[in-house]
This record gives C-alpha cells, sequence and structure tokens, in this order.
C-alpha cells in the first residue's frame, strides 16, 4: 500500500510523518492510550476533503486500516476486562496480544504489498523475445529426430493404439439401492396409512446401507414438503406422517444412487 503523501501530525507527543507513528505504536514503541486517533483522524479528512477529486482511493483505504488497528489497540487497553475470556481460553492469550498479533499480520501484509508492487513494476519493464535463435548458431542445436528409427514409432504406434485395458473394479462396492428405489418405497408404505414410525418403513432392510438410504429419501420427502418429522425426545422414534397426495410414483425418479 502506499504511504499517504506528506501527512503529518503534530500531538504534545509526537510530532512527524503519520506512518512513522503508526509503526512505533505497532512496535510497542509507543503507548497507543497517549494518541488521539480521532483528532488524527479528522485532520486526515480535512485534508482529504480540500482534494478530493485527487484522493487516491489506495492511499484512503490504507489510513482506514491503520487507524482501525490503532482504534482496536486503545479500546483493549482502556475498557475493562472481564476475568474470563472466551477468546482468552481458546487462543491462549489475552485481547491485548490477540490484537497486537492482528497488528503484525497487518504489518506483515504491508510489507508483502510493497514487495508485489516492486516485482510488478520490474516485470512491466520486461519484454519476450519472439525471434528464434540466429542462423548462425543453428548447428549447435542438437538434432531432434538423430535418435528416432522407423522401428521406435512403430513400437509407439503399437501402445498408442492398443486397446485399453480393462479397469479392475473388484475393491469398489457394487451399487445395490438407490434414491430413486427408496423413495418409492417409503411412498409405497406411506400410501396405505400415512402416518408411521420411521422404525416401521425399515422394515426388511438387511443392510446397514439401505436403512441409510431410506433415511436420505425421508428428509428429500420432508425437503419437497411431502412428509413431516417429528420427533418426541432425543435418540427417539422419528414418526412420519405424510403431506402429499395419496397418489404414488410408480416411475423411478433421477436420484443419487448410493
Amino acid at each position: 500500500m502506499s504511504v499517504p503523501a506528506g501527512f503529518a501530525v503534530e500531538l504534545p507527543l509526537f510530532s512527524g510523518p503519520f506512518r512513522l507513528l503508526a509503526d512505533m505504536i505497532l512496535d510497542q514503541r509507543m503507548d497507543v492510550c497517549d494518541i488521539p486517533v480521532a483528532r488524527i483522524t479528522d485532520r486526515f479528512l480535512r485534508e482529504g476533503l480540500e482534494r478530493v477529486e485527487g484522493w487516491p482511493l489506495e492511499e484512503a483505504t490504507w489510513f482506514v486500516a491503520i487507524c482501525a488497528v490503532l482504534l482496536e489497540l486503545k479500546v483493549g487497553r482502556l475498557l475493562p476486562r472481564p476475568s474470563a475470556l472466551v477468546e482468552e481460553d481458546l487462543l491462549g492469550g489475552t485481547p491485548a496480544d490477540l490484537i497486537y498479533a492482528r497488528s503484525l499480520e497487518l504489518g506483515a501484509f504491508r510489507q508483502v504489498a510493497g514487495w508485489v508492487s516492486e516485482q510488478l513494476a520490474v516485470a512491466s519493464r520486461m519484454v519476450p523475445r519472439t525471434a528464434g535463435p540466429p542462423s548462425e548458431f543453428a548447428h549447435l542445436y542438437p538434432d531432434v529426430m538423430e535418435k528416432v528409427t522407423p522401428e521406435l514409432l512403430r513400437a509407439v504406434a503399437a501402445e498408442v493404439l492398443a486397446p485399453a485395458k480393462d479397469i479392475d473394479l473388484s475393491h469398489v462396492t457394487p451399487i445395490r439401492v438407490s434414491l430413486a428405489e427408496a423413495l418409492m418405497a417409503v411412498q409405497e408404505r406411506l400410501a396405505g396409512r400415512p402416518e408411521a414410525r420411521f422404525r416401521e418403513l425399515i422394515e426388511g432392510c438387511r443392510e446397514r446401507i439401505e436403512v441409510v438410504v431410506r433415511f436420505l429419501a425421508l428428509l428429500e420427502l420432508h425437503r419437497e414438503g411431502k412428509v413431516e418429522l417429528s420427533q418426541a425426545k432425543v435418540f427417539g422414534d422419528i414418526n412420519v406422517r405424510w403431506q402429499g397426495s395419496i397418489e404414488v410414483e410408480t416411475r423411478p425418479r433421477e436420484g443419487v444412487e448410493t
């Protein structure tokens, strides 16, 4: 980021460029509680309004980011801290430490931004060479076809044109039940009795995957507004009430197979 050009501050404890003041605070060489951030902000805004047409957005963004960090540092120092803080328990540090860590991150990003800007400036002065090597140096390059023989070409062609090998799928679990089948099974059972328990809807399921797919089918029907689900207690029976039409789809639906 660019530094606000010519922006200086005059305070009882400091007089000079604002960038230097910000660096001293972030490096903990000056107490942020002694700095009137509001006064600095007012002065910066006055200068910006005087030359608003030529005020670079990058310059204003830099100032806002720095002031936000300074203000957070100051608020963290001035406000009383509770004895137990969730953030302290999770991250193992006090709020002031966390804010200071953020200020260090800001400084790191600022340095990286400057490095990237320099690299872009250097790269903008470079142009690619589109011409080939001069003819007088052509003999120095090896002949790419020197070691190519008809036998080698024949072997490569045979390998490329050979039929693809069958892929061994023995390690893949075969698809034994699909979501479309589970949807039809659930709707068929609910067509005769609009209310049922999930335990009753999975009767006849011999494998765990069938139970899982039946449950996914219930969630799909609930998403479509065709069933209402309720549970009286944790780990209790799931009650299913049919809300859609009584007609059951006889055509398999497009669904995600499991």
